[in-house]
């Protein structure tokens, strides 16, 4: 049965923490922030200090979002959330953000970008770049995925490295071969943990 396309962001897989927050940190992001989703890998806004998602490959990962907390203009009171709206806080106000940027961290994330090519094992150990996708809103879950069109390679900027593959069980969305198959990813650079030159 060939895989379906149906991204789910960057799901932790495995780390130096245990359930259900892993290594989360807490840092911040600025009330008019663009939207951000449970999964998706996210940067440091050089002007504000908070965190915040843009173009892949335009600097190195904060982390990858898992969720938010804030005092919520609408419902008068402090509201938890898995993903951040880009509304409901009052001008000038922040939005605390907790991200897993963990350099040992692992993720487990679908291949997309092609409709006919997957990750391959001669791609493991190569850096890959992501795509943000389409989030649910009604979810708040990412639609982030590995991006297969960028051709996994040595290029050392690249924010994840190609783990492994996944295959069980086999049978299931994601385990057989060739386009939207699911693998493990690690950090390549995040901000604890940067392999770019100096």
């Amino acid at each position: 049965m060939a895989n379906i396309s149906a991204p789910f962001g960057f799901r932790q897989h495995r780390g130096t923490g245990s359930a259900p927050t892993y290594e989360q940190v807490a840092t911040f992001c600025v009330y008019d922030t663009a939207a951000m989703y449970y999964g998706d890998p996210v940067f440091r806004n050089t002007t504000t200090g908070g965190v915040y998602p843009t173009t892949p490959g335009a600097g190195i990962l904060a982390g990858v979002f898992y969720g938010c907390k804030y005092l919520s203009v609408s419902q008068k009171r402090t509201v938890w959330s898995n993903f951040w709206g880009a509304a409901d806080v009052a001008s000038g106000n922040i939005v605390e953000v907790y991200v897993v940027n963990d350099p040992n961290a692992q993720f487990l994330a679908q291949v997309g970008g092609s409709s006919s090519v997957g990750a391959v094992v001669g791609q493991i150990g190569a850096n890959v770049q992501f795509a943000y996708g389409s989030p649910s809103t009604a979810s708040g879950i990412s639609g982030a995925y590995v991006d297969i069109s960028v051709t996994p390679t040595t290029t050392a900027t690249l924010p994840f490295k190609l783990v492994s593959l996944v295959t069980q069980p086999p049978g299931s969305n994601g385990t057989e071969a060739g386009a939207y198959n699911y693998v493990i990813v690690a950090f390549n650079n995040v901000e604890t943990k940067t392999l770019t030159g100096v």
